[in-house]
């Protein structure tokens, strides 16, 4: 019983304190930003964020994988407007990432790395 009561005392003092607003809502903020960023680019990113006190301090984009298609200063621009229209507030970073995958030559050639 006393668990219980602990349980109910901590979920309304969280509620409270806004987080579970900010957490619904950065998630829905989020979900809208791979959304865009899938229609205008044509990969659907991971995009993660960080909250501190109410502020937005980073949101991170992760694409699966590098795009031939536009130039990095291009998507830096497309990821920078997708945030910004989606996103209350302006996060003091943005992160933009590729996963590379596995390690193969293909790969390897393309970053023009030494394949010693």
């Amino acid at each position: 019983m006393s668990r219980i009561a602990a349980l109910l005392v901590v979920a309304v003092s969280l509620a409270g304190c806004d987080v579970f607003s900010t957490l619904i809502d950065g998630w829905k903020y989020a979900k809208a930003v791979e959304s865009d960023l899938q229609a205008s680019v044509g990969m659907k990113p991971a995009v993660g964020f960080q909250w501190t006190n109410g502020r937005l301090v980073s949101v991170t984009v992760t694409f699966p994988r590098i795009d031939d298609k536009k130039s990095l200063p291009e998507l830096a621009a497309t990821v920078r407007r997708a945030v910004a229209s989606h996103f209350r507030q302006t996060p003091n970073d943005i992160v933009l990432g590729f996963s590379l995958g596995k390690s193969n030559p293909a790969t390897t050639a393309q970053l023009g790395e030494d394949k010693r």
